[in-house]
């Protein structure tokens, strides 16, 4: 018995040994490349860049919305200079399913257009962005990046212009004819559910919803088609663990699918 509990112990040890190698086997230098396009300035004074984020092959980062399993992206642009405002603008994500969960982001790399404001539009900004991140394959790595770029008058970037041209398309222009939204009071907060009059986007749809409070958790979506009818539903849980008045208005409901994501923004009632 005692030998058979030692030679256990050393196979626990050689598992626990062989999974911290593997998760000290790559390093954010060898999964994650970081850096930032300088852009152009545009008409109206403000300036478009972008963040470039290179994954190596088979990694993936996440969306705004990252899922069950994802990490949101985190952006901190406190130390630049000249600056007024960050939009960040996000090319339609993919989705993924790994042993039952789904996240939702983007592989081997995407570059983010960066709409940035300055405070005085005659002079260049020194954009400095802190990034937090999380990526992923058979493990997960949180990952930090520092980067900074000068702003000045530029010239137009490929790359950009392709990220820009890959967002979601608008309800209207993906033939929305209605949205009507319900929503009931749960335990420990709301129930949303969504009712479309929204052409198919393909055989596997997802449906995310956003809400405007960060404190607000929201559950996976389940989402059902009946011919031009998509109707979905997920449990809004805020922190209180209560009912709450939701912002309809601050709703954001996203449809991904193979023909591409659609992005309805508000959540009317019926």
């Amino acid at each position: 018995m005692k030998s058979f509990l030692c030679a256990l112990r050393l196979t626990l040890s050689a598992v626990a040994i062989c999974a911290a190698s593997a998760a000290m086997a790559a390093t954010q230098g060898d999964v994650l490349q970081a850096d930032l396009l300088p852009g152009w300035k545009m008409q109206n004074g403000t300036h478009m860049a972008g963040l470039r984020l290179s994954l190596a092959p088979g990694w993936k980062t996440y969306w705004r919305s990252p899922g069950e399993a994802g990490i949101p992206p985190l952006f901190d642009w406190s130390g630049s200079v000249n600056l007024k405002s960050v939009r960040v603008y996000w090319p339609s994500p993919v989705v993924f399913n790994t042993n039952g969960i789904q996240s939702i982001g983007y592989h081997d790399g995407v570059v983010l257009p960066l709409e940035v404001v300055p405070l005085d539009a005659t002079k260049p900004v020194e954009l400095r962005a802190g990034v937090d991140l999380g990526v992923c394959k058979e493990i997960c790595m949180p990952t930090t990046v520092q980067l900074s770029a000068v702003l000045d008058a530029g010239g137009p970037d490929a790359a950009i212009t392709a990220a820009l041209a890959a967002q979601p398309v608008s309800g209207k222009a993906a033939g929305l004819q209605a949205i009507a939204c319900e929503v009931a009071p749960i335990a420990d907060g709301l129930r949303l559910t969504a009712v479309l009059d929204l052409p198919q986007r393909g055989a596997d749809e997802v449906v995310v919803f956003e809400v405007a409070d960060a404190g607000v958790w929201v559950g996976e979506t389940v989402s059902e088609r009946s011919g031009a009818r998509l109707t979905a539903s997920a449990d809004l849980v805020p922190s209180t663990g209560a009912p709450f008045a939701l912002d309809r208005s601050g709703v954001v409901v996203t449809v991904l699918g193979e023909a591409g994501a659609v992005e309805i923004a508000g959540c009317p009632a019926p």
